[in-house]
């Protein structure tokens, strides 16, 4: 018997299935993607009968077709990683639409287990769940509980226990389809002729009659003469539409969705409820025609206010811890030269510029996604679906464009690339290449570093205004663009219905906000340390050459000569003329960061002696000079140093700059001012923005390098102040202009190719990164240049191109739509309905 067990958790988006798989593994966690898709793959581990489990958290899908990612990854988990036990997660107080993928899952002859969540909720709208019943109907055991209470552990554990080692069953669930039984059976005894297949033959023939595209292409691939198969697939079809008047797919859903539909009815008694729940009472309010976007305002000025206010706050904290770790780091590279560091040390600095540049925003990160998991699990997230809505549908785009939208960061803190393999589901060509082509102008979390260092350096009184600006101007942008492109390149295309179920609010738990927030930031932080640092790299070598040339080289060093020709005379017949001689200045030098850095923070008298004690006894020659007290030559000689160093400090200063705007990096940012110096960029922000093609945090990465190079590496400033130190010249316009330019700045590399992915051709790549770039500069060089000659400052820019883009917004959604058909939203209230008719 197997010491080790692979179980898998599979459900409904909104059934609960997070806060079970947080109560069964604890923090037994690990995150991960899928391969070969951008789909988040969640395991745990934790033990079962004695034994190990391995519980991997299947996306929420609604079924186990082929048409989206998360669809795809749940039906090719359960076909070829063969869990022992599925425990399907389903909704007690909405039975009837959870059941159907239950139906599914049981067709495909996986060992499933059924665990009745929101038992909670079933009860306050007067449900009565008879778990027996439904156990008996489905031929599978079936437990309840609470997850977000961690109600219902024991008798889950129970039931896999029970199930993991049962034998396959002589009888699999099968789902009565009626008129369609003939052609499925014909299909059966086709693919008999193959053998075993590695899965199921009655499943396969239901997916095949349906033109399930995931099927037709396992079975290319397993079966002896899929072309014999395919006709015959085929003849069956028209048959049966000849015969019924419609298709094999919509008669199929229709059968299990009529099974799923009785099963809810016997397991389910209706005693005396409220007639209005509490989630019809709050939705009053929340989706109310008027109230319901001021809510939503509100509550995303909320949200600003403690991720990126409060957050920031707390990077106070985490800059001298980060900028302590570059010291740790810097103590094992080769020690600093007199005017060059060496190659691995000014490499070495350079990354953890880079990375520390990104690393001190993890508490605005992790706010950010604490609240967003906080708006997830309260069930609020589908209402905002609810309201946007109704302004999408005027856009050419659709309903289910919300999801992609939200996951690509429709206010802050998403990813382009899962955004847009979600809008695989969108059902319609038309609004499905609109929200694609729409999904780079979203916020996606890159782009958020940029505009807090932004924010934080030129918005330091009005951040969250100036937050809840960037994060919401996206959309007012995106929505006449999406409109556009719906009205010409895609007016040729047709649109279709969109249709949406509202769950039931929830209270969250903590445990499972604070999981959310950190699974989300240890995602970001390997992003960091893998891509950010591989581009930052490759923009260190990009530069650091061709170099400076000889000739300027020899004319540096000839004035460093000169200042310590002045530094030797004034210690000529001390005693310290032989402790500062050759390489003892340099050392001197060394010996004087190392205690200046020892000293750092240290504001305990004691704990300063003995700093001094320790240095003094590792060179006293060198402490004398440092400490001089009355001694006049030791006066003498520290002035000299601090002369020198001061000479020194200029000259280097002067080489970085030289090497920075000659290097290739540099070369091309200069060579793009001509372009770009009309929105206010120079060559180090073109440089910045260049480096962020790869991934946009690199942005802040490279202006955050050269800022600190530039400054001569003064780790006790932040990365605000090093840039303003840096960019003496910059103003609140210049910041707001270059907020603008990276919100519509094009896709990554890896969200370019997933458009190619998914559109299926490369013209529709090539627009989604041509037209952002084209839109970008004329945006950002208006509202600069627009700016300077209305003699606008920061905000008053802000806001003036705020109102520009709601009013374009409005006026775009006033242009009358051609095919533009009803949209109906189906709320919670109305699904409960549908169970009772």
């Amino acid at each position: 018997m197997s010491r080790r067990i692979l179980a898998a958790l599979a459900g409904q988006p909104n059934c609960g299935k997070s806060t079970v798989f947080n109560m069964l593994t604890g923090a037994r966690q690990h995150v991960a993607n899928f391969p070969g898709v951008t789909v988040e793959k969640k395991s745990g581990h934790f033990k079962l009968g004695g034994r190990t489990c391995e519980l991997v958290d299947l996306p929420g899908a609604y079924s186990v077709s082929s048409y989206s990612p998360e669809e795809r990854v749940t039906r090719d988990f359960l076909l070829f990683d063969h869990p022992r036990v599925v425990v399907n997660v389903i909704d007690a107080s909405n039975l009837r639409r959870h059941l159907c993928l239950t139906v599914e899952l049981l067709e495909l002859e996986s060992n499933v287990v059924v665990h009745c969540n929101m038992m909670d909720v079933a009860g306050r709208r007067g449900q009565v769940l008879d778990t027996d019943i439904l156990s008996q109907r489905l031929g599978v055991p079936v437990s309840t509980g609470v997850g977000r209470k961690g109600q219902g552990r024991e008798a889950l554990a129970a039931v896999m226990t029970a199930a993991v080692d049962l034998p396959a069953k002589d009888e699999p669930f099968r789902v009565d389809y009626g008129p369609l039984e003939p052609h499925i059976k014909a299909v059966e005894d086709v693919l008999a002729k193959g053998g075993d297949l590695g899965a199921p033959r009655r499943w396969l023939a239901v997916r095949l009659l349906e033109n399930d595209e995931g099927a037709r292409q396992f079975v290319a691939e397993v079966f002896f003469d899929p072309v014999r198969l395919s006709a015959l697939v085929a003849e069956r079809q028209e048959t049966f539409r000849e015969s019924s008047g419609e298709t094999v797919a919509a008669f199929a859903a229709l059968a299990r969705r009529r099974l799923a539909r009785s099963l809810a009815r016997a397991a389910t008694v209706k005693a005396a409820g409220p007639e209005k729940t509490r989630t019809d009472a709050i939705d009053d309010f929340v989706c109310h025609k008027y109230l319901g976007p001021v809510i939503l305002i509100g509550v995303l000025f909320v949200l600003y206010q403690v991720s990126i206010v409060w957050g920031y706050k707390l990077t106070n904290y985490t800059w001298p811890l980060l900028a302590g770790l570059k010291t740790v780091v810097a103590g094992y590279l080769p020690p600093a030269g007199m005017l060059e560091d060496p190659l691995l040390r000014s490499l070495g600095l350079w990354f953890m510029d880079s990375v520390n540049s990104l690393l001190n925003y993890i508490p605005i990160f992790f706010l950010l996604f604490f609240c967003v998991a906080c708006l997830e699990d309260t069930g609020y997230m589908p209402r905002m679906a609810f309201i946007l809505d109704r302004l999408f549908r005027s856009y050419g785009l659709h309903g289910q464009s919300t999801l992609p939208m939200v996951l690509a960061g429709v206010y802050l803190g998403g990813c382009c690339v899962p955004g847009v393999m979600a809008c695989k589901a969108i059902p319609d060509d038309k609004s499905r290449l609109a929200t694609i082509l729409i999904i780079p102008l979203m916020n996606c979390l890159a782009k958020v570093p940029l505009y807090i260092l932004l924010v934080g350096a030129f918005f330091p009184g009005d951040a969250s205004a100036a937050m809840f600006f960037i994060s919401t101007v996206t959309l007012f942008m995106a929505l006449p663009i999406a409109r556009l492109l719906s009205s010409t390149l895609l007016s040729n295309l047709d649109s279709a219905p969109f249709i949406m179920e509202m769950p039931p609010y929830h209270l969250p738990t903590l445990r499972n906000l604070f999981t959310r927030a950190i699974e989300k930031v240890a995602l970001f932080i390997r992003k960091i340390i893998t891509v950010v640092a591989a581009v930052a790299i490759i923009v260190f070598v990009l530069l650091q050459f061709p170099g400076i040339s000889r000739e300027h080289k020899a004319a540096y060093q000839t004035r460093l000569d000169a200042s310590r020709s002045r530094l030797d005379a004034a210690v000529a017949g001390s005693q310290f003329e032989a402790v500062l001689h050759g390489k003892g200045l340099l050392g001197f030098l060394r010996y004087e960061d190392a205690y200046k850095a020892a000293r750092s923070g240290v504001t305990d008298a004691e704990a300063a002696k003995a700093v001094d004690t320790r240095f003094r006894e590792e060179n006293p020659d060198f402490f004398a000079i440092l400490k001089p007290r009355t001694d006049a030559a030791a006066k003498a000689a520290l002035a000299g140093v601090r002369a020198f160093a001061q000479s020194r400090d200029s000259i280097g200063l002067e080489m970085r700059r030289e090497r920075l705007e000659t290097s290739f990096l540099g070369i091309l940012g200069r060579a793009l001012e001509p372009v770009t110096r009309f929105a206010g960029f120079n060559w180090r922000v073109n440089a910045g923005l260049l480096s962020a093609f790869a991934a946009k945090e690199s942005a802040v990465a490279t202006m955050g390098a050269i800022y600190k190079l530039e400054a001569g590496g003064n780790d006790n400033q932040s990365l605000e102040v090093s840039m303003r130190h840096g960019e003496a010249d910059f103003t609140p316009l210049h910041a707001l202009a270059l907020m603008l330019f990276m919100a519509l700045y094009p896709p990554c590399m890896a969200t370019s190719m997933m458009i190619k992915v998914q559109t299926g051709e490369a013209r529709w790549m090539v627009l989604a990164i041509l037209y952002p770039m084209f839109v970008g500069i004329i945006v950002a060089s208006a509202v600069f240049t627009g700016g300077r000659l209305l003699g606008l400052d920061g905000n008053a820019a802000m806001w003036s191109f705020y109102g520009l883009a709601v009013a374009a917004t409005i006026l775009a959604g006033l242009i009358p739509h051609r095919n533009r058909g009803p949209r109906p939203v189906v709320p919670a209230a109305c699904e409960e309905a549908a169970q009772n008719a």
